[in-house]
């Protein structure tokens, strides 16, 4: 008596392992084992990040600020008089009637960051100081410094204080001290009171 194999038995085990789809066949790889099928993943690589994510994103309009320094914006106004208002960060802006005397800004920003120093002359008699961070970073914000120098106070306090400290000096306090004081000596500063008045400098017998 002859054996007649199971109707319900495929002739090709392994087929029901093969993939149809040729996305498939691209993704997976198909080994037999024992007449079992076994799919295995195609490793993924991670994915590559991208130029934008890997440095911190950049502001266009400071980029053009920054490639354009040591001009700035308002060269053309020097000696020009005008409404000005200087913004201060904490305070009450500052809107007077008066004459930017001077700018100075660094030749390069290297690191993407650089100061401007500017001063003014108000009709009032009095002189504005401003000091201005900027950075080319679209996450950072501008900070803005500025202080008056009021060579006549009105305030009793003022006046004492002034008093105080033109006795411990052996001059009366002038608008070049003060702004000394405010910007210091460094290189910008330095490059800041060459374009206003050899005054700033120490003379020496």
């Amino acid at each position: 008596m002859s054996y007649q194999p199971p109707d319900n038995v495929s002739d090709t085990p392994a087929s029901k392992g093969r993939q149809s789809s040729d996305e498939a066949a691209h993704n997976e790889t198909t080994v037999l084992v024992r007449g079992e099928t076994i799919t295995e993943q195609a490793p993924h690589s991670p994915p590559k990040a991208t130029e934008s994510a890997s440095r911190k994103e950049v502001s266009e309009a400071m980029l053009k600020m920054r490639d354009r320094v040591p001009n700035l914006d308002d060269d053309a106004d020097v000696g020009v008089l005008k409404d000005q208002i200087v913004v201060r960060d904490g305070k009450a802006d500052l809107a007077f009637t008066g004459t930017l005397l001077a700018s100075a800004a660094p030749s390069s920003a290297p690191k993407g960051q650089w100061q401007e120093y500017r001063i003014y002359a108000t009709n009032g008699g009095k002189h504005v100081f401003s000091k201005v961070t900027r950075s080319v970073s679209a996450e950072a914000e501008d900070t803005h410094e500025a202080e008056v120098f009021d060579p006549s106070p009105s305030s009793v306090p003022s006046q004492l204080l002034r008093s105080a400290r033109d006795l411990a000096r052996s001059h009366p306090m002038t608008w070049m001290d003060a702004a000394a004081a405010f910007f210091g000596y460094d290189p910008l500063a330095k490059a800041l009171y060459r374009k206003l008045s050899g005054q700033f400098e120490e003379h020496i017998n």
